[in-house]
């Protein structure tokens, strides 16, 4: 079955030709990222065509285009909403796309509210607390250290080493720092001082599996403590990235059965990646989860998860091809299961 397949995607590349600054687009795609996907998607044996981000679908669809379905990978610029701007317009004219619904990607992108779900869901998670404003950090009910970054940013925005606060006494400042910086709320939680992990997962709801688990090592180059905006920006040169499988690895089995229970509970769809952190008892916590994770063939840690196992990149843009593909109604299967 062939299918015309549409591209939504924020280019890096262009917003920084428009004036946006580095870290005000560093959840935007290369351009390279998007050639790697519409070639792969090419050699799967669909048409492509490619959209652009929210504004161009919008003039799109006004104009009367369509598509079987749309690989979306638009960010979004504006807004706590932005990732399911596009999203939601698919589902106004009823286009199918790959990924997560709006409600999916509204609810992750506000760690808060995400955490929230997790912990009413029983999921592991640590103890936190959103704050408004840098007073209301006296309400804090747990002890330091604690750790602090905006709510709703990805990519390591507003993470560094500062993040790390020692002391109460210190953190109304520090949550100052980052709602001036940012402007909008920022989320404390205990530092967790254990091993970091990756899990990759393929699948929607019950077809849901764990891909692969990678551990996060920073080197002696990295800022030290912290999977930060610069450790993540500059990762080749600051950060090991190793397999880990469960077979071998009590704690990593016990990370992947963390990160499949919030994938599920959360309702995330095709493909995503969930960030774990482990407590000072060894015990794995969820911290975050990606359900529109980065998916560069070599840079992003989905396909570097693929990449240690071996799984090729053609296979792992054909599964999300295939999981989003049962959302087409009496849609054939398409080029194996996940």
């Amino acid at each position: 079955m062939t299918l015309t397949i549409g591209l939504t995607y924020d280019l890096r590349s262009e917003y920084l030709a428009e004036g946006f600054s580095e870290e005000e687009t560093a959840e935007f795609d290369r351009d390279d990222t998007i050639s790697a996907i519409e070639s792969t998607i090419r050699s799967l044996g669909h048409r492509t065509e490619r959209i652009g981000h929210s504004r161009q679908l919008a003039a799109a669809l006004v104009a009367g285009r369509r598509w079987d379905l749309v690989f979306n990978i638009a960010e979004g610029m504006h807004g706590i909403g932005r990732e399911a701007q596009v999203p939601a317009l698919l589902d106004m004219y009823r286009i199918p796309y790959t990924f997560s619904d709006p409600l999916v990607m509204s609810l992750s992108l506000h760690k808060g509210m995400t955490k929230r779900v997790i912990r009413d869901a029983g999921v592991p998670t640590s103890d936190f607390s959103v704050v408004e404003t840098p007073d209301e950090t006296r309400w804090v009910g747990f002890a330091a250290p604690y750790f602090v970054k905006p709510v709703a940013e990805g990519t390591g925005k507003g993470v560094t080493p500062q993040s790390i606060v020692r002391d109460k006494k210190d953190l109304e400042a520090a949550c100052r720092r980052l709602i001036d910086a940012f402007r909008q709320p920022v989320i404390i939680e205990p530092y967790l001082p254990g091993r970091e992990f990756t899990t990759g997962i393929v699948g929607t709801g019950d077809r849901a599996r764990v891909l692969g688990t990678i551990e996060v090592h920073l080197l002696d180059t990295a800022e030290p403590g912290v999977y930060s905006y610069v450790n993540k920006e500059e990762c080749e040169s600051r950060v090991l990235y190793a397999l880990r499988r469960a077979e071998d690895d009590p704690v990593v089995a016990e990370a992947e059965k963390v990160a499949l229970a919030a994938w599920r509970a959360l309702g995330c769809r095709d493909a995503g990646r969930l960030d774990l952190r482990c407590d000072d008892n060894g015990h794995p916590l969820f911290i975050e989860v990606n359900p529109l994770a980065g998916i560069h063939p070599e840079h992003s840690d989905l396909p570097i998860i693929c990449n240690h196992l071996g799984v090729p990149y053609q296979q792992l843009i054909g599964w999300i091809i295939d999981s989003a593909a049962t959302r087409i109604p009496q849609a054939d299967r398409l080029s194996g299961a996940a």
